[in-house]
């Protein structure tokens, strides 16, 4: 905080009190149109180089084979804890 008030100060004092101000705006306008073009090239160039995304078609795919071999797993879990139950009943 101390060090941006002091910056504050110092870019003041040399904007109006001393005869470097039209250098100092120069430079401070040339910084900021440099990084609003930087922002804009990064953005360009990531939108460039990032792959596309995968079709719906192959996400749902994807999806299905997954809940169908989870499916499977739950489904002989779940028999196996019914066997289970089942036993317990019969020992009854």
């Amino acid at each position: 905080m101390v060090a941006g008030i002091i910056g504050i100060l110092i870019y003041g004092w040399l904007v109006f009190f001393t005869g470097w101000w039209m250098i100092v705006l120069q430079i401070t306008a040339f910084v900021a149109i440099a990084a609003v073009l930087a922002i804009i090239a990064w953005i360009g160039y990531t939108l460039a180089t990032t792959p596309p995304p995968k079709p719906m078609e192959e996400i749902e795919k994807e999806l299905e084979k997954e809940q169908s071999e989870s499916g499977t797993k739950e489904g002989t879990s779940e028999q196996t804890s019914e066997q289970k139950e089942g036993a317990s009943d019969s020992k009854s």
